[in-house]
């Protein structure tokens, strides 16, 4: 009934502009956004922007009479803050459980975190945690379902571990034969295609495709590229559907109205996200356990005499045990710099360049987050920035001629 007022206030609101159109004799714009198999149609000159989650009219009738099962986060959000989950319920769609990635359905675990399965107490849904060692759902945790939704905000990065999610969630659809619905967002880092391209061998959680480390494609396209280039087990390939976002562009400025992750609490940790995660794979804190996650970095073993900034990780929302817990680190604030533009190696350089031990600096998760042994190997060798810039371009290129064949937007 909802949804049915809902399509009378859209065509009311249709009728109204026409007609205000009408006097002024602009043409109307026809704005077309394909779908794999669906194409959307609209003479609205409303130029609102809508997340996938928002563009109803593109899904809701597939959802109808369906038993749904939902992948998703407290990013799950629409517009006036309400959960996709909450909003569904008020459609009267059948949904059946909830599926939540890294973090929780609430998003309040740690990065790594043991994630259980358990029940929502708003909605007394069951949870499926798809974390730990249940990253891909069991064929008897999606018995009952007649189609999947997936609706998480992604930030672009390659080891950010949604997409991974993304992989196996659509790697179980296709082996149980259950269609596999994307809602689409904007990737906040959307501009930035850069970083070396992950090789085969190194392939993990954190890294599972040979894409670069910024990839620039939101999780529609990126769903759509793991279907096209065969990269589910066996060349398996998913019945997919992207509801788009309404009115974006990769161009188009966007803050996330929540956090994705508790460590990502704002536009500057989320631009920043991709540099300084490397230090992740080091011996260096990039904030864990302070209120400047990914927009500081420091160590005890960087000189006082090089940094003049410091700070001491405690125990936080996020961290229960940071990285160099109670000791004073010295290191570098970002939270005040420019948005950057392209993947920057020149903060862990310096660090490099400046730490007491060279020699144990690097941890081995640092091949994981590169995605290749060469990165590490360029740096205890010396290479400047542009040097090892230079060694990625080929392999960029070639990504971004594969990445034009799924794009659904400027």
């Amino acid at each position: 009934m909802k949804y049915n007022i809902y399509r009378f206030a859209t065509l009311i609101g249709l009728l109204i502009l026409s007609i205000s159109c009408g006097t002024s004799k602009k043409a109307i714009p026809q704005v077309k956004t394909s779908i794999d198999n669906v194409t959307l149609t609209s003479t609205s000159t409303d130029v609102t922007f809508k997340t996938g989650a928002e563009n109803f009219e593109s899904y809701l009738p597939l959802l109808k009479d369906k038993r749904v099962g939902i992948v998703t986060n407290q990013t799950g959000i629409l517009s006036k803050e309400k959960h996709l989950v909450d909003f569904l319920i008020e459609q009267n769609i059948n949904l059946q459980k909830i599926y939540a990635p890294e973090h929780g359905f609430r998003g309040t675990a740690d990065a790594g975190e043991l994630i259980v399965d358990g029940k929502d107490t708003k909605t007394n849904l069951p949870i499926i945690s798809l974390y730990g060692n249940n990253k891909k759902p069991k064929p008897e945790q999606l018995e009952g379902i007649d189609i999947l939704v997936f609706d998480l905000q992604d930030v672009g990065a390659r080891f950010y571990t949604y997409i991974s999610s993304l992989h196996y969630v659509m790697e179980a659809c296709a082996e149980n034969n259950i269609p596999l619905l994307v809602l689409d967002r904007p990737n906040p880092n959307g501009t930035i295609i850069d970083g070396p391209i992950l090789e085969k061998e190194h392939k993990s959680f954190v890294g599972m495709h040979e894409i670069p480390v910024l990839h620039g494609m939101t999780i529609g396209e990126y769903a759509k590229m793991i279907n096209g280039e065969k990269w589910l087990k066996d060349s398996l390939q998913c019945d997919l559907k992207v509801a788009p976002c309404l009115n974006y562009s990769h161009d188009m400025k966007y803050s996330l109205p929540v956090k994705p992750s508790p460590n990502l609490p704002n536009d500057q940790s989320i631009n920043l996200y991709a540099s300084l995660c490397f230090f992740e794979g080091t011996n260096v804190s990039l904030g864990r356990g302070t209120e400047k996650q990914f927009q500081i970095y420091g160590s005890p073993f960087l000189p006082e005499s090089e940094f003049d900034f410091s700070f001491t990780p405690k125990p936080n929302f996020g961290a229960k045990d940071p990285v160099h817990n109670g000791k004073v680190c010295f290191g570098e604030d970002l939270t005040e710099i420019r948005k950057v533009h392209r993947l920057e190696l020149k903060w862990l350089l310096k660090a490099y360049e400046n730490t007491t031990d060279k020699t144990v600096f690097f941890t081995d998760f640092f091949t994981k987050l590169a995605g290749t042994k060469k990165l590490r190997e360029q740096i205890e060798a010396g290479m400047t920035e542009k040097e090892i810039r230079k060694t990625w371009q080929e392999g960029l290129e070639q990504f971004k001629e594969v990445r034009k064949k799924y794009l659904i937007y400027e």
